[in-house]
C-alpha cells in the first residue's frame, strides 16, 4: 500500500489542481519575498498542505525545502512532496523534529535559492497553534518569514484528523493568501523569540479569516483548537 498510495495522492492532487479556479491575495508579498536574497521562510497551516503543495511548487523561483514526520503516513506525504520537486527533510514534533529544523537550517544556508516551508503547528498540533521552530529557522538563516494560507468554496473536511484537512472539490473556487514578509532579527532573547511566535500565528488566523470569507467557507470547529492543560487531558484519557 506504501507504495501505491504515494501514485494515488500525487495524481489526485495534480488532477486537482487543474480544475481550481485559484485567486491570490496579497501575491506582491510573496513576489517580494522570492525576489529578496534573503531565503523566504513559508509559514502555514498543517490543514492546508493539500491546498498550497502544488501551488507552491510551480512557482519558478528557487528550491524549497520542507519536512515530513518519520510515520508511515509521513513517508507517504514525503514521496508525494519529492515528486513535486521539493527536497525532504524527515522529522516531527519533540527532539526529531528539532534534528529536522537544524537540518532544514543547514540546507538553506550551504545552499544557494533555497526557502523553506514549514506547517507552524507541527506534525501533531494543537491545530492553529504556531510553534518556535519557525521563528529558530528564520533566525539562523537570515530569511524572512512569510505567512499563507487557503481556502475553498467547497471543500472536503478530513473530521478526524488533528489538523481537520481541507481538499477543495473539483472546481472549487480556492482562494490564497500570502501575509507581509515577518523579519526575524539575528539576536533575540526568549520574550523577543516568543512575540515574533505570536506575530505568525496571529497573522495566520488573520489571513485564514479573510480567505475564508474570500470564499464563503465556513466550518463548525474554528482554525484553533483549544488547549487542554495537561492535567485535564490526563484525566480524560483514563475515563
Amino acid at each position: 500500500m506504501l507504495m501505491v498510495l504515494p501514485t494515488i495522492i500525487l495524481c489526485l492532487i495534480r488532477l486537482l489542481n487543474r480544475t481550481w479556479r485559484i485567486r491570490e491575495t496579497g501575491r506582491e508579498h510573496l513576489d517580494t519575498a522570492l525576489a529578496a536574497p534573503e531565503p523566504a521562510i513559508v509559514a502555514f497551516f498543517h490543514g492546508r498542505t493539500f491546498v498550497l503543495l502544488r501551488h507552491m511548487t510551480r512557482k519558478s523561483n528557487g528550491k524549497w525545502v520542507s519536512m515530513c514526520s518519520k510515520s508511515l503516513d509521513g513517508e507517504a506525504m514525503a514521496r508525494v512532496e519529492k515528486s513535486l520537486g521539493l527536497d525532504v527533510v524527515r522529522g516531527s514534533s519533540g527532539k526529531d523534529g528539532l534534528e529536522a529544523v537544524q537540518e532544514m537550517i543547514q540546507r538553506i544556508r550551504n545552499t544557494a535559492g533555497y526557502g523553506a516551508g514549514l506547517a507552524v503547528d507541527g506534525s501533531r498540533g494543537p491545530r492553529g497553534h504556531a510553534q518556535g521552530g519557525i521563528v529558530r529557522m528564520a533566525r539562523w538563516t537570515g530569511g524572512r518569514i512569510l505567512p499563507v494560507t487557503a481556502s475553498a468554496s467547497s471543500a472536503w473536511i478530513f473530521r478526524r484528523a488533528w489538523d481537520r484537512t481541507l481538499l477543495p472539490y473539483p472546481f472549487a473556487r480556492v482562494e490564497i493568501a500570502y501575509g507581509k514578509p515577518i523579519e526575524v532579527p539575528s539576536k533575540l532573547n526568549a520574550d523577543q523569540a516568543e512575540s515574533i511566535r505570536v506575530q505568525v500565528e496571529e497573522n495566520l488566523l488573520s489571513l485564514q479569516r479573510t480567505v475564508d470569507d474570500l470564499a464563503g467557507f465556513t466550518d463548525h470547529e474554528p482554525m484553533q483548537a483549544p488547549i487542554i492543560p495537561a492535567d485535564l487531558a490526563e484525566a480524560y484519557s483514563r475515563t
